[in-house]
This record gives C-alpha cells, structure tokens and sequence, in this order.
C-alpha cells in the first residue's frame, strides 16, 4: 500500500488541528484525528490548548502505524485487496477505530468475497455515514469503482 497517499488522504479528510477540540462527536482530539487517550501527555489539558507540529506529525505516524496493524488483523486478508479498497478501508479504520469497525461485519463479508458494491451498500447502510456523510459518501463511491 503507498502510505504517502493513505497520509494525504488522511489530511484532506481528517483536517489539522494544532490545539486540542472536540471532534463531532465531543471527544477530545488533536492534529490530524488524533483521538486523545489516557497515555497521552495531552490528556487532561483544556480545548484551545495548542500542539506542536512534530507532536502532531509524530502522533499521526504513529496513527497510521495503528491503523494498519487494525487492518491487517480485523481483516486477514486485507493485504490482499486492490490497493484502493485497502486505502478506503484504513481511512474507514482510522475515523471509526477498530471497536466501531468490528460492528461491520456484512461488510467484512463483502470485502472477503471482493464484493465492492455490497460492500458499498453496507457502508451506506450505517450510523457512520449519517455521522460524517461527506467523507461516507466519497469512500463509498471509490468503493463502488475498485476494480
């Protein structure tokens, strides 16, 4: 898979944010997504609080490095797949994280069978995509083109 562009994709749907807010759903977040947890030094600091740029850079590294493992166990053969339904797989693993993906699992079937409208259906068919409906449908649609 060619990482740069799973980080450019990221950015472009994710944003970057050099201060703490809440993402849409209330959590506390930084930089490209990051998803502020208990090991975090930024835990407990105010929203507003700014973040530097090689924090954020290294967290999202880190993000990514995540997202992959996520994938290549949520998802067997995930190395598998066309490299397109990879990246669309792990920009869907990085918004939700793997709990919320795990809870995919028509779609998991669609992957497995390389069915990329079912799998497209079961995107659509989602909390998820009522949640971030942009981004949703613009995965959704390269979904429905993976050849």
């Amino acid at each position: 898979m060619n990482i740069q562009k799973l980080r450019e994709e990221l950015k472009v749907d994710e944003g970057c944010v050099n201060e703490i807010y809440k993402d849409h759903l209330g959590y506390l977040t930084f930089g490209i997504g990051h998803l502020i947890t208990d090991a975090d030094p930024e835990h407990g600091l105010e929203v507003g609080t700014e973040i530097g740029d090689e924090r954020v850079n290294d967290v999202f590294e880190q993000d990514i490095k995540t997202v992959i493992a996520d994938c290549e166990n949520e998802y067997v053969f995930f190395n598998d797949l066309p490299e397109e339904a990879q990246h669309i797989v792990a920009n869907m693993m990085f918004n939700m994280g793997k709990p919320r993906m795990q809870k995919f699992l028509k779609f998991k079937v669609a992957l497995a069978e390389q069915n990329w409208e079912k799998a497209a259906i079961e995107m659509e068919d989602s909390l998820w995509h009522k949640q971030v409906t942009n981004r949703a449908n613009r995965l959704i649609e390269r979904m429905k083109n993976v050849n």
